[in-house]
């Protein structure tokens, strides 16, 4: 009995050689994950952005319904002002991940109601640079409409339609968000 106790007292521990192989597997293994990490974290702020955008046209639809006035939601700048075609944002993308903002038009003047702020990890590309739904029934001034959302710069580990989100817009107004790219079928 005395003999167990004092070699247990001698053995406590680890090893310097058994701690360098776990410190060193770990780091190993944290390695492998950070690629896969990161993919997952940009496919979620690719469908964060999706869900964001797809519900501010829902909300300005709404808005055009009950106020019976005019709303428009457009690219925005930093001091939020809307965009014109082409023009480029603060941080020289010209797409739709500048920012947007919802305006509503009463007697020609228009007030902000909502403004959601740029993320450049994510690039939103649409056909136009301004929406505009009206009332009675909210519709969508044109036909269809589409906003492609996908990561600014693929990766090995996130390319594929499997990274890509596509709002569509019908003339009535309802946007729907499907995956993958707004060209692929759906």
């Amino acid at each position: 009995m005395k003999w167990n106790a004092v070699c247990w007292r001698q053995h406590r521990g680890f090893t310097l050689v058994e701690t360098l192989a776990v410190v060193t597997l770990l780091s190993i293994i944290a390695v492998m994950a950070t690629p896969s990490f990161v993919a997952w974290h940009l496919r979620d702020q690719v469908d964060a952005r999706a869900k964001v955008l797809a519900a501010t046209l829902a909300y300005a639809r709404s808005e055009a319904l009950r106020r019976g006035a005019r709303v428009t939601v457009c690219r925005i700048d930093a001091a939020r002002h809307c965009l014109a075609a082409g023009q480029a944002c603060g941080n020289g993308v010209t797409d739709w991940s500048c920012g947007w903002a919802v305006l509503a038009e009463r007697g020609g003047t228009l007030s902000l109601l909502r403004a959601q702020p740029s993320l450049a990890a994510v690039s939103i590309t649409g056909t136009q640079t301004s929406l505009t739904f009206t009332p009675p029934a909210g519709q969508l001034i044109g036909a269809f409409r589409s906003f492609d959302i996908a990561p600014r710069v693929p990766s090995k580990a996130t390319r594929g339609d499997q990274w890509r989100r596509c709002i569509r817009i019908a003339a009535g107004g309802r946007p729907r968000i499907v995956a993958g790219a707004c060209g692929a079928a759906s």
